[in-house]
């Protein structure tokens, strides 16, 4: 009896002491301290995406959850959560947002854009043939014409292939010359397949094909081409869709379509106010060819920039740097496109459209699932690249962390500590205190062979050292995101692993619960205290802002809220402010320029000399000749 009892009373007992130490406040004032918290079953989503909405609400979505019986039942979920009171529910979810891009606008709107329009067919599941059909119109003095799902396009040989979805044929434009006029056909891409199953669809070279629906009088205008009808794998397909979603009536509120579909697009929002959408899988499952758009907040509306054309893989970290003219490509991204192209981090400048490459970092191949943000305040223009791994289902990971001065007259990757482990989908969240809290991830593809990693570091950029930080309970790989609450407490949600087991047989579940951690700065004393601030400060102004601890606030700070999906936030940031001790409080200025600041929604931090911080309070700052309107 006592060799049977004695291991299992032994573990008790371990565990026990390791609860008793790392809930001690000893403990807590050195490396912090996680909790896990349930949400009630009728409240759970598969958290894909993450936002801190202007209220201190969260907003996940979910969409179809990377669940295909939800997206064929049509089933697209959201739920706003308030970690305050620990109160959440599900709001109506209008399209299935799951894979798509967004960021935050000036307005405090959150920007959603793109999602699924069909889950992948992986190889030997395919039944029948298909592909994508361009469908062309040459006269330019039609009006736009809708086609139905189901639209059939027919071969010379009789072969019959259907639309999988709508879509709209646009008329020709029309160019006047000297000699007369240019005319230039439209084209859209459709994704087709075949009306019966089996090898007898399947063509590989190109064809044209005619287009149910069209008069034959219009037959020689509109009509369709195609390149190829195979019965290879399938990938997810994108939508046009977009939503801005409003956090004040917590709704989702229709705009403009985008020109193309995507699926894993970056949306990084500029200094102007407007949005610039890159990359992701088209209508048809192939990643886009580098074209971009712009969404502008004004007019609701998006516009290719075929000036802007440039190749990125899916879900690319592109950063607006300091010169606003100027985006800076870390290489991180999270998914699709071939090893070989655009993978090389640079400089990417909007008016000539050059990408100027800057290689020198350390596994520069393993930059997949890697994440990125700017390390310390936005002024030192300091990019951090964290972990990473090989292209697609690769096994292999790294626990880099290199560094790129943007603001060096020849800027270079430089190195910094490594993590304990390889990981991929690193979560980093940028704390008030001007480090990063590097959490979670996995060595293996998607947490393959048990392979995640319950460790997280606190990365301190001014001494490019690493510090221990308490070990997160739950695991988290794909799918996972982070967030800074408005009380300076950190946030993760989400996880979808492949598999469950070390064995890889047991298939993955959605991780639904949430993890919530305390930084060690929290277990120092009481948070300073902000009594009054106002809710609006234009560029370069200078506000008061009161505490009854003005004798010991040493800095302030400016946080942009988190917008992650696939550990990609372009957002996120933060801004020193220029600070001076006034009676009764401190005032605070504001940069001057908005490629620093550009217009939205911050949190605005004070400091304190224990750097402990307040609870943010919620600040506008509109965009500039703005401030009276607003």
């Amino acid at each position: 009896m006592l060799g049977v009892n004695v291991p299992p009373a032994w573990a008790w007992f371990s565990e026990l002491r390791h609860q008793r130490l790392i809930n001690s406040q000893e403990y807590k004032e050195q490396f912090g301290k996680w909790d896990v918290l349930e949400l009630p079953d009728d409240q759970k989503v598969n958290a894909i995406h993450a936002a801190v909405l202007p209220t201190g609400r969260i907003l996940l979505i979910a969409g179809s959850g990377n669940k295909e019986d939800m997206f064929n039942a049509g089933t697209f979920k959201s739920l706003v959560y308030d970690p305050a009171t620990g109160r959440s529910r599900v709001v109506p979810t209008p399209d299935d947002m799951f894979c798509s891009g967004h960021t935050f606008l000036a307005s405090g709107n959150l920007l959603v854009a793109g999602g699924t329009q069909r889950y992948e067919r992986l190889d030997g599941a395919v039944t029948n043939a298909g592909g994508g059909v361009i469908v062309k119109n040459e006269d330019p003095d039609s009006a736009p014409i809708p086609f139905p799902a189901g639209t059939e396009f027919r071969s010379p040989e009789g072969l019959v292939y259907r639309a999988t979805h709508p879509f709209t044929v646009e008329p020709a434009t029309k160019v006047a010359t000297r000699r007369g006029a240019t005319v230039t056909a439209s084209e859209t891409t459709v994704f087709a397949e075949a009306v019966e199953p089996g090898p007898g669809y399947v063509f590989e070279g190109p064809r044209q094909y005619s287009v149910s629906g069209v008069p034959a009088a219009d037959a020689q205008n509109v009509y369709a081409l195609g390149q190829a009808m195979t019965l290879k794998k399938q990938n997810y397909q994108g939508i046009e869709q977009s939503f801005e979603f409003n956090p004040y009536t917590e709704t989702y509120e229709r705009v403009g379509d985008m020109e193309f579909k995507r699926w894993y697009p970056t949306l990084t929002g500029l200094a102007n106010g407007t949005v610039l959408a890159m990359s992701g899988l088209d209508g048809t499952g192939e990643i886009l060819n580098g074209q971009n758009e712009i969404y502008d907040p004004a007019t609701r509306t998006w516009r290719e920039r075929k000036d802007l054309t440039q190749y990125f893989p899916s879900y690319p970290a592109v950063f607006q740097t300091a010169r606003e003219d100027v985006l800076f490509y870390s290489g991180a991204n999270s998914g699709y496109g071939p090893a070989e192209a655009g993978r090389v981090p640079g400089f990417w400048n909007l008016e000539n459209n050059i990408l100027t490459p800057i290689p020198g970092m350390r596994d520069p191949d393993l930059l997949e699932t890697a994440g990125s943000a700017w390390a310390g305040p936005v002024q030192d223009q300091r990019i951090a690249v964290v972990g990473g791994g090989g292209v697609g289902e690769s096994p292999r990971s790294t626990a880099r962390i290199d560094t790129i001065d943007l603001d060096s007259p020849n800027p270079t990757w430089q190195p910094g500590p490594m993590l304990p482990e390889g990981t991929r989908y690193p979560n980093l969240t940028t704390l008030p205190d001007d480090t990063m809290l590097i959490s979670n991830g996995s060595r293996d593809y998607r947490g393959k062979g048990d392979t995640n990693n319950h460790n997280a570091r606190i990365y301190r950029p001014q001494t490019n050292t690493l510090d221990y930080a308490a070990d997160p309970a739950v695991g988290r790989n794909y799918h996972s995101a982070s967030m800074l609450l408005p009380d300076g407490r950190v946030m993760t949600v989400g996880s979808d692993p492949l598999f469950n087991d070390l064995a890889n047989t047991i298939p993955g579940t959605f991780e639904q619960r949430i993890e919530i951690y305390t930084p060690p700065y929290l277990f120092r004393g009481p948070q300073p205290q902000v009594s009054d601030a106002p809710p609006r400060a234009a560029l370069g102004d200078t506000v008061s802002v009161a505490s009854p601890d003005a004798a010991r606030i040493q800095s302030a700070r400016l946080m942009a809220p988190m917008a992650s999906t696939h550990v990609t936030d372009t957002h996120q940031r933060s801004i020193a402010l220029d600070m001076t001790k006034q009676d009764g409080g401190v005032s605070v200025t504001l940069p001057r320029d908005r490629a620093i600041a550009p217009p939205g929604r911050y949190m605005l931090f004070l400091l304190d000399d224990r750097g402990v911080p307040s609870v943010g309070r919620w600040i506008e700052v509109p965009e500039p000749g703005r401030a009276e309107a607003a």
